[in-house]
């Protein structure tokens, strides 16, 4: 009896390993961009989020980066889903999420692809993106290139599928201010002109001293400072690139499998 107990017990052990029982953990993000295998630097790591965030907002589309160093014996395509399902990329309803993730350790990639954007970004193209464009900046030692391009080459074949949805906000002061300014400076630069004009009519004499001949830059100079300042006016406070903003969550997109694997 206790050798038929033994025996259960050493089956169960290996269907339950088989299963993976003891699969990789999935880890939380914290980002567009989460290099647990620190193959990415500090610099190209900024520009990635920016990109990611700029992406995420002008088209509702996320995409996230994964690396981690290795799959401790885990399938890439298992580890792959379950973080899928676990981080939820991309809009609820819209599945517009994309997840690149690579394991160091074992060389491989893989893009899985949400439901709403396998018609754009198929498993064919994935599979492209990743011979073509990462894998070979990956074998000449170049992450960064690799994971720049590759970030790049996803968010052209998405762009534009999905549109983001924002409230209604004003009208912004600089989609206004070039209507008004054009009628503004026509106006000036006649208003000067006809006066110029009318300056010389009456002065009797030629000398450049004259005071009444002094005052014909003073229209063109005030018009030059209107401008600037009204142009100046509608930018607003701050600076920085890209439009600003952080990171604010995944949005519950859906996966099915769809995208591709490689190596390097």
């Amino acid at each position: 009896m206790r050798t038929l107990l033994s025996a259960v017990f050493g089956a169960l052990l290996v269907v339950l390993l088989a299963t993976g029982a003891w699969a990789l953990d999935v880890p939380p993000h914290k980002g567009y961009v989460n290099d647990l295998a620190e193959l990415i630097s500090p610099a190209t790591r900024r520009i990635l989020e920016q990109k990611l965030a700029d992406l995420d907002r002008s088209d509702s589309t996320q995409v996230a980066v994964l690396t981690i160093p290795s799959l401790e014996g885990d399938s890439m395509n298992d580890f792959s889903i379950r973080v899928a399902e676990e981080w939820k990329v991309g809009q609820k309803g819209e599945d517009n999420g994309v997840i690149l993730l690579v394991s160091k350790a074992d060389r491989q990639i893989r893009i899985e692809v949400g439901y709403g954007l396998e018609g754009v970004l198929t498993d064919v193209l994935s599979g492209q993106i990743i011979n073509n464009v990462i894998s070979p900046q990956f074998k000449a030692g170049d992450f960064d290139a690799g994971f720049m391009d590759g970030v790049t080459a996803i968010s052209g074949a998405v762009r534009g599928e999905f549109k983001a949805k924002q409230a209604s906000k004003p009208r912004s002061r600089r989609g206004i201010l070039p209507l008004l300014v054009i009628p503004m400076m026509l106006i000036i630069g006649l208003t000067e002109m006809f006066g110029r004009a009318r300056r010389q009519g009456q002065l009797v004499g030629d000398d450049e001293n004259d005071p009444r001949r002094r005052g014909t830059g003073l229209g063109s100079t005030a018009s030059t400072l209107l401008l600037l300042s009204m142009l100046g006016g509608g930018r607003g406070g701050g600076g920085g690139f890209g439009g600003g903003g952080g990171f604010g969550g995944f949005g519950g997109g859906g996966f099915g499998g769809g995208g591709a694997g490689g190596g390097w």
